[in-house]
C-alpha cells in the first residue's frame, strides 16, 4: 500500500465536495431543504429519514444529530429514521413485503407538514419509491438525497443529486449535506 493511493481517494472525495461547493443549483436545494426542516420543526413537525444499507446507517446518524445535538447543547429536535424498530420492520417485511417496510411505519407516525428525506445512492430502491408515493399522498414535504442520475426517484420528487457515480463518494456527500442541514436548522431555530 502507498500514500499515493490514499491521496487519490482523498482527492476523489474532495473533488465531489468541490463540485457541490461550486454548484449554485445544489447549494440552493440544500438551503431550501434546511428551511423546509426548520419550518416543519417550528410547527411541531418532524424530520423523517429512510434508506437501505449504508443509507440506512446514514439515516440513523442524521436523525441522531437532530435529536441529540450537532454543534452545541440545545433542546432535542423531532426526527426519526424509519426501520430502526427491527421487530416492526421484520414483521412488516414478512406480512406485507419488503417494499412496505417503511410505508407502514410512515403511515403510523407522519403528519402533513413533516419533512421526509429518503436517501438512496442509486435512486432505484423500490421500498423507497413506495414510501415516497405514500409520503406525497400524506402531504409531507419530500426531498431525496441520491447519486448522480437520481434514478427513479428523480421522476417522483425533487432530488439533491450528488455529482458522482461512486457509492462511497455519494454517501460521504450525503452525510456532509445532512450535517449542513442540521447545523443550519440548529442555528436558525435556537440562535436567531
Amino acid at each position: 500500500m502507498s500514500f499515493e493511493k490514499i491521496k487519490e481517494v482523498i482527492q476523489s472525495s474532495i473533488a465531489v465536495k468541490e463540485a457541490i461547493y461550486h454548484s449554485d443549483a445544489l447549494l440552493t436545494q440544500i438551503n431550501k431543504l434546511a428551511d423546509l426542516c426548520l419550518q416543519s420543526l417550528k410547527s411541531e413537525g418532524k424530520v423523517i429519514f429512510a434508506g437501505n444499507g449504508g443509507s440506512f446507517a446514514d439515516s440513523q446518524h442524521l436523525a441522531a444529530e437532530f435529536i441529540s445535538r450537532l454543534q452545541f447543547d440545545r433542546a432535542p429536535l423531532a426526527s426519526v429514521a424509519l426501520g430502526t424498530n427491527s421487530s416492526s420492520t421484520t414483521a412488516i417485511g414478512n406480512d406485507y413485503g419488503y417494499d412496505q417496510i417503511f410505508v407502514r411505519e410512515l403511515k403510523a407516525i407522519a403528519r402533513p407538514g413533516d419533512v421526509f428525506i429518503p436517501i438512496s445512492t442509486s435512486g432505484n430502491s423500490q421500498n423507497i419509491v413506495s414510501t415516497i408515493e405514500t409520503a406525497k399522498s400524506m402531504k409531507l414535504h419530500v426531498v431525496a438525497l441520491t447519486g448522480e442520475s437520481g434514478g427513479k426517484l428523480k421522476e417522483l420528487v425533487e432530488c439533491i443529486c450528488i455529482p458522482s457515480k461512486r457509492t462511497e463518494r455519494i454517501q460521504e456527500a450525503h452525510i456532509m449535506i445532512g450535517h449542513i442541514i442540521c447545523g443550519l436548522v440548529e442555528e436558525n431555530y435556537f440562535l436567531k
